[in-house]
């Protein structure tokens, strides 16, 4: 697995879209809009998708957007790209805080976005930058 990549390091011939996001919950229905528009990009293209690929990329998107609307004052920015064997989700948002990755437990009520995350995506890592962080998350194509 390659380690996943920051805005430097893309290729400018690959499938991508960013959207910024000016804050307010009104970000996390737009996101899964986005998403929803991104996957129709990548079928059109015939790219081979999991059938379930679609419901799980529009969930991780309403995670990292929705940690970035609970946990960082400001804007938000939401990054689509294909990447090979995945589309990296990433979430870059003004909050200094990383997120906090916490132990699987079933009886815990909510806080479970994150654990929801790794569990679909080949790797999440948080890189800080001037302004913030961004959350990268590679979810598999099939």
């Amino acid at each position: 697995m390659t380690p996943a990549h920051g805005p430097d390091a893309a290729d400018a011939s690959a499938v991508s879209t960013a959207v910024e996001f000016r804050g307010g919950s009104a970000m996390i229905p737009a996101s899964r809009d986005v998403v929803h528009g991104f996957v129709g990009r990548l079928g059109e293209g015939n790219v081979e998708l999991a059938d379930s690929f679609l419901d799980a990329a529009r969930l991780v998107a309403t995670e990292l957007v929705t940690n970035a609307l609970r946990h960082a004052p400001g804007p938000c920015r939401l990054e689509l790209t294909l990447v090979e064997g995945g589309v990296e989700i990433a979430v870059s948002d003004t909050g200094d805080g990383f997120p906090t990755f916490l132990p699987r437990d079933p009886l815990r009520v909510g806080r479970h976005g994150l654990e929801i995350v790794t569990r679909l995506c080949d790797e999440v890592i948080t890189k800080p930058h001037a302004t913030g962080k961004t959350v990268y998350a590679r979810l598999p194509l099939r």
